[in-house]
């Protein structure tokens, strides 16, 4: 079976649920008190408002032919069943909701914390294959649904179901205590009537919520799209053409939620029309046996009480169908493949001593045409990087210098050969020390919202030998640092938006340089800079890649100079690897790309 058929299966039964009861465990208490808050509130309501209607207006307005005048001593004592009834129903009712969504709440925040939690383990192909907008929507707008629909489906789950047996109950009672009424049971083959427009409708709605979920994150998608591409917008005057593309998709969503109110919608008038028919059942043959109003008037109370839940319960189902569409897409991140494991037992990594040995290694990655065809990135791939040497990667776009990369930290692991470290697989060290053996400068490094401190110091591990200010200074960044207002507790913006690419790429400097590990990986941190900040950045990294095994991605024949070796790579092989010199003259690519820049 594959992967997708098994989160289909996963997502389409109510034992869809089950896993997540288990998320209840800590709140059992609670649980337990909701479940008999509830069992309180549907007795007081489906035996105890027909059982009163029976027993006690009969008291109150007695025949007065036959029985004797009460005392306002007995009067005040019969009423006040009415209110005391109602403060049972009220108290139970409002601990119950409260109760339930207390623990709904609960189990929902733990599936979302699941959710990002997972989003942290997944490889870096799946957040290629996915959009951003798509996964943001199932962790914001799928638990919103999952939780609205099950915090609705929690406050009658439990209730409507005690509310139907108490009024079955007292409708068995009454119809057996009055002679000439027990046709009233057969108004019941109602119930199991109701049954199958509940089902069928239910199966639409879930399609319909499955498409409605789809359209959110398509939505979303070109919305969060949009905000990381407000200058880009601007300055190719795309605003009509993005205000139409989010309209089309707003229209799609407008269309796929309205379907869903259409079918959530239904269920409830066709079963009031077969509830009806019951009751109008029960009405014709008490009239027709010349019953009086008085013996009928609890009964129908008792009856309405019975099918009143099985109206709700149709909506509970509806709700419930929406919410396995939300857990569907939940489910298709909950279990997703995690491609790169995490070893049990893993060895102790202080240092690289002798080099990084890159062994056979290949690397294919599935088409996002979505068929089963296999896309070649890497080809056996086999180069030693010795202790202490830089190397440069150069070749043309594609040719497989990030996925190599992303390899090397373990983003992703190859499907052949293997990358070794002082000849041991660096599958068998644990992940959060392998990668706190590197520092990555990357092309467009993130930098977060806090402040300079606090981005430099997200650099910190056990190699750290340096102070925060130290950091700064090394890497050409500690005069404009010290012209902000705050100091190193400026706070940069969303997206950095406070600093320019050049004081961008010196704090990625500076986090690189307090982190101080001895593998450093340098995407070429100078490619997009202007010739005075590349000058400057070029100083930094040359302090900042003495005594560490360094391999950087060249796309400026600038920064090569500070190569010890060239590897040259095209269409993910490995060909050819020497010096500037020996390269130029030997391999064709590498000095078209040179030559290109220099000439």
């Amino acid at each position: 079976m594959k992967k997708e058929d098994k989160i289909k299966e996963k997502s389409l039964g109510y034992k869809s649920f089950f896993p997540y009861f288990r998320l209840l465990g800590p709140y059992w208490i609670p649980f337990v008190g909701a479940l008999f808050c509830g069992l309180v509130y549907g007795i007081s309501s489906g035996f105890g408002l027909p059982f009163m209607i029976d027993q006690i207006f009969p008291k109150i307005f007695p025949d007065q032919s036959n029985s004797p005048t009460l005392s306002n001593y007995e009067l005040f004592y019969l009423i006040s069943w009415f209110p005391l009834v109602f403060l049972i129903r009220g108290i139970s009712g409002y601990c119950n909701s409260y109760l339930i969504n207390y623990c709904g709440l609960r189990v929902l925040e733990k599936i979302r914390l699941q959710v990002f939690a997972k989003f942290q383990k997944l490889p870096v192909s799946f957040f290629q294959k996915n959009q951003e907008g798509d996964l943001l929507s199932r962790i914001t707008a799928d638990t919103a649904q999952l939780q609205t629909a099950l915090l609705g489906v929690s406050n009658d789950l439990v209730r409507q179901p005690i509310i139907f047996i108490g009024a079955v109950v007292a409708l068995v009672v009454m119809a057996v205590q009055r002679e000439g009424m027990s046709f009233i049971l057969l108004c019941l083959v109602v119930v199991p009537v109701c049954v199958f427009p509940i089902r069928r409708v239910g199966e639409l709605l879930m399609r319909r919520a499955l498409g409605m979920q789809q359209k959110v994150g398509s939505m979303t998608a070109v919305l969060s799209e949009n905000l990381s591409a407000y200058r880009e917008v601007r300055a190719f005057n795309l605003e009509k053409r993005e205000e139409s593309r989010f309209k089309h998709r707003s229209e799609e969503f407008l269309k796929a939620r309205m379907k869903v109110v259409k079918y959530s919608h239904l269920l409830t008038p066709l079963i009031e029309i077969l509830t009806a028919v019951g009751i109008s059942f029960a009405i014709f043959q008490a009239a027709h046996t010349s019953v009086g109003l008085d013996a009928v008037v609890p009964v129908i109370t008792a009856l309405y009480m019975a099918y009143d839940p099985i109206k709700k319960l149709g909506g509970i189902n509806n709700k419930i169908k929406e919410a396995l569409a939300s857990l569907q897409r939940l489910n298709e991140i909950l279990y997703a493949d995690e491609t790169v494991v995490d070893v049990e037992e893993p060895l102790d990594l202080s240092a690289i001593n002798n080099g990084i040995q890159f062994k056979a290694v290949s690397f294919a990655y599935e088409d996002p045409a979505g068929d089963s065809t296999k896309i070649s990135a890497l080809r056996n791939v086999d180069f030693f990087v010795k202790a202490g040497e830089t190397v440069a990667l150069v070749g043309p776009s594609g040719a497989g210098k990030s996925t190599l990369i992303n390899m090397l930290c373990r983003f992703q692991d190859p499907t052949e050969g293997s990358i070794r470290f002082d000849g041991v697989d660096i599958k068998k060290f644990a992940l959060i020390d392998l990668r706190e053996s590197i520092s990555m400068v990357p092309q467009k490094p993130f930098l977060f919202d806090v402040s300079v401190e606090e981005n430099i110091q997200i650099g910190e591990s056990k190699y750290t030998n340096m102070t925060i200010r130290e950091a700064a200074k090394m890497s050409n960044c500690l005069g404009f640092v010290e012209k902000f207002p705050m100091k190193f507790q400026e706070r940069l913006g969303e997206q950095a938006t406070r600093v320019s690419g050049g004081q961008l790429q010196r704090l990625a400097l500076a986090r690189a340089f307090y982190r101080n590990a001895p593998i450093l990986i340098l995407d070429e941190a100078t490619s997009a800079l202007d010739s005075e900040n590349e000058e400057i950045i070029q100083e930094a990294m040359t302090q900042l890649i003495k005594g560490k095994t360094t391999i950087m991605i060249a796309h400026r024949f600038s920064s090569i100079r500070l190569a010890d070796r060239i590897l040259v790579m095209d269409q993910g092989q490995i060909i050819a690897d020497g010096k500037h010199e020996v390269i130029y003259e030997s391999c064709e690519i590498y000095q078209k790309l040179y030559d290109q820049q220099f000439k």
